[in-house]
């Protein structure tokens, strides 16, 4: 009797804080099987291991290859040098208009942004594929205009770099966009200073003693408050009016910052249009389900005794995250941990961020606002992704109240770049991966935050997860955790579950973009569809009897009509990008299955009264457009500035143009939809929320490719017994632990270096540290 076992071993290391599998393997070892009396089958060019062989202990450990990337990255970002020339180029223009921002008011104007515009693929493929030139190098900045009554931010295209009198021009960026107004969208957050100097605690004011009565609390801007007030994102906007709604919160009274746990269930609205404070007026207050048109009608009601009081929210050890309660059994023992025993197998140009691992090989580019990005994704030296990487991450809430019901955040406003922090060794990655830092541009500095890359933005912390397989699969996974923001448990019983006194788990949605720009074979491809579907039918040998059974059905995505759609019912529809042009000798299209890896949601809101028309994008699980240079992202830093006619309409992408043998690019939804319950106290954990998508080669190969590894064993057996342990080329001694990287030092967390750009200051590289 004879069995065969095969095993392939997949090991990850982080790079970037980003999952990607571990890399350089051994060379195969050819199957060539013959049949040998009493021991099975023999596999010539494997060794067989003898019953109580002696293993080996010659383990050499050794750190990641350094190897030189065959191209520049030209993904990467604008070096020091650049970047330090682009600003004081800026700064010397008088039409710009620019003021140090450490010295701006709200009525100034500054640069908010500077980084590499990326390359047109038209232009990065003759560099990348041929001979051609290195693209020309240009910067994207960001200003924003404040020193006007209309204010606006506006992106601009600096270039050629480097920066020279001359040669250098700035001309207003418009053509990603898909509204052409000189890449100006208004800036609705000019007056941030003033609104809460000038106006939320001015109102807040106004009804003090009633929030010392209910709470014994206050907001009044001081130092001894303890309430604070926000509200809606992003603000609600009807033409030019803009009205926003803001609520109380109670202020934490440890270290932990779990100020979205703590509503207070009192809100009010304002209608804040213009720059005028003393124009702004209060447009109602809400409590207890109860809406009061007027500052004098609530406190009218209130010290009547017409309001029912209620109790609000306050901290205490249930919202802190250090240990308590039960220590799980064994718990204190030292952990589980990977270990790579030989070392690393993986190859990195940590200066141009290129990696390598088992036949896959990739760029990586970073830019503050969705963070990281991959590119040039090759398997074996074909192309199989042009581009990989984050769009925008939407939070959609839902509630009774007037905050939680106006809250939609798009979370690229805010930027992954700059909350992409340090890492803790051993804990947030294992301690032997290799680790890469991330730089991004804020306020005439530059940030470098060290061993980067998960991203906490706001109350939540995002992991990405990029997956490298040995069969040519890619998995992409995100990762939620953090504290939740809840909601008033007031009248919200219909939008969450009760979780703590007077707080509810405020259900939402998470919607994550990305772009696929697949290359199979060449940038001509198609979307096929292959549905399996009931059906019912005669055979010619079945007799005239009648088979319920199933069968496939095969389409294209024709055009970019068809080319927005959800997975289906059942998950019975299968969706491909092949390359119609190059099929396998039996005649089957080569290409790509793409396919959900651990759940994925898209938006459950429908024609959402908040976003309008600022996150198109997020309405189905898969959308395939035709690529342009002229839509490289599905959204804009500043969509949620204009809600009704955002920078960039993603709607607008789709216009009937065929898909047939073509450019193409997915947009791929992750998500979840969560309704945070008791577990998510004191905060949400990975394990639940995890969304994640895989693309599988279908057709692809002419074999698994798979079976290329030597990692794996066969045991042959007979009669009850081993006969044969087979194995096939890779190290199979033993190595010595060492143990020592799981116990990192921790002491050695630096977090931001900081670099002054103007003036240049490369001697200072903690400017500023203690600010993003």
């Amino acid at each position: 009797m004879t069995m065969s076992s095969m095993k392939l071993l997949t090991a990850v290391f982080l790079i970037f804080g980003t999952l990607v599998p571990s890399a350089v393997g051994l060379p195969k070892t050819p199957w060539v099987q013959q049949r040998t009396k009493g021991h099975g089958r023999k596999l010539f060019g494997a060794s067989i291991e003898k019953r109580g062989q002696k293993v080996r202990d010659d383990c050499i450990v050794k750190s990641a290859l350094d190897i030189d990337a065959p191209k520049e990255n030209i993904w990467a970002g604008l070096t020091e040098q650049e970047a330090v020339g682009v600003v004081e180029w800026m700064f010397a223009q008088p039409e710009l208009n620019l003021t140090v921002s450490e010295d701006a008011g709200s009525w100034d104007n500054t640069l908010l942004l500077v980084e590499l515009m990326k390359p047109n693929k038209t232009d990065a493929l003759s560099y990348v594929d041929e001979s051609g030139s290195l693209p020309a190098r240009y910067a994207h900045a960001v200003i924003s205009h404040q020193a006007d009554e209309d204010p606006y931010y506006q992106d601009i295209l600096v270039g050629p770099l480097p920066a020279a009198n001359g040669t250098t021009y700035w001309t207003p960026l418009e053509y990603p966009y898909t509204r052409k107004t000189e890449g100006k969208v208004r800036n609705l957050d000019a007056n941030e200073d003033a609104l809460y100097d000038e106006w939320l605690f001015k109102v807040s004011a106004t009804i003090s003693d009633i929030t010392l009565d209910l709470w014994n609390a206050t907001a009044l801007g001081l130092d001894n408050d303890t309430l604070s007030i926000w509200g809606i994102d992003p603000v609600y906007q009807e033409d030019d009016q803009i009205l926003r709604w803001d609520t109380f919160w109670s202020n934490p009274s440890t270290i932990f910052d779990v100020g979205s746990m703590m509503p207070m269930g009192l809100f009010f609205m304002s209608d804040v249009s213009g720059r005028d404070t003393s124009k702004w007026t209060v447009q109602g207050w809400y409590y207890n389900g109860i809406f009061y048109e007027t500052t004098k009608e609530f406190r009218t009601a209130y010290w009547s005794g017409k309001v029912e009081k209620l109790d609000g929210n306050w901290d205490g050890p249930w919202a802190e995250t250090d240990q308590q309660g039960t220590i799980p059994p064994l718990d204190t023992m030292a952990p589980p941990v990977a270990t790579a025993p030989q070392g690393a197998r993986y190859s990195v140009d940590a200066e141009r961020k290129y990696v390598e691992w088992m036949g896959w090989s990739f760029y990586i580019g970073f830019d503050r606002d969705s963070g990281m990005a991959l590119y040039d994704i090759r398997h074996k030296g074909q192309r199989v992704l042009y581009e990989l990487g984050l769009q925008e991450a939407l939070a959609h809430y839902a509630g009774s109240d007037p905050t939680q019901s106006h809250t939609a955040y798009l979370d690229t406003y805010y930027g992954f770049g700059p909350f992409a922090f340090e890492l803790l060794k051993g804990y947030d990655c294992p301690s032997y991966a290799t680790y890469l830092n991330s730089s991004f541009y804020v306020s005439e500095t530059t940030h470098t935050h060290l061993n980067s890359i998960l991203s906490t933005v706001g109350n939540y912390d995002y992991m990405f997860s990029y997956s490298f397989f040995m069969d040519g699969s890619i998995a992409v996974e995100v990762r939620a955790s953090g504290y939740i923001q809840a909601a008033f448990f007031a009248k919200n019983h219909d939008y969450g579950f009760h979780i703590h006194d007077q707080l509810s788990g405020s259900m939402h949605d998470h919607v994550l973009n990305f772009k696929a720009d697949f290359d199979i074979l060449g940038t001509e491809n198609t979307v096929q569809l292959m549905e399996q579907v009931p059906h019912t039918t005669t055979y010619p040998w079945s007799k005239g009897k009648v088979f319920n059974t199933m069968k496939l059905n095969r389409s294209y995505v024709e055009n970019e009509d068809e080319g927005q759609f959800n997975w289906g019912f059942n998950n019975q529809k299968q969706v491909f990008v092949v390359n119609q042009d190059k099929n396998n000798k039996y005649g089957e299209h080569r290409g790509y299955r793409i396919l959900p890896y651990t759940g994925s949601a898209h938006l459950t809101v429908q024609n959402s009264t908040v976003l309008k028309n600022s996150a198109k994008w997020a309405e189905h699980d898969i959308m395939v457009s035709r690529r342009k240079d002229t839509e490289p992202r599905s959204t804009h830093t500043y969509n949620n500035q204009d809600t009704e006619n955002p920078p960039v309409d993603f709607s607008k992408f789709f216009d009937s143009e065929s898909l047939n043998q073509t450019d193409l690019v997915l947009w791929l939804n992750l998500g979840m939809h969560h309704v945070p319950h008791t577990g998510d106290l004191p905060t949400t954990v990975f394990t639940t929320a995890h969304s994640g998508i895989q693309f599988m080669p279908t057709n692809y190969f002419t074999v698994g490719a798979n079976v290329e590894t030597v990692n794996m064993v066969r045991i042959n057996y007979e009669d009850g017994d081993a006969t044969d342990v087979i194995h096939f080329g890779a190290y199979d001694g033993t190595c010595k632990l060492d143990y020592e990287p799981a116990f990192v030092d921790l002491w050695e967390y630096k977090g931001d270096v900081v670099v002054r750009k103007f003036p240049y200051s490369p001697d200072d590289l903690y400017y500023e540290t203690d600010s993003i």
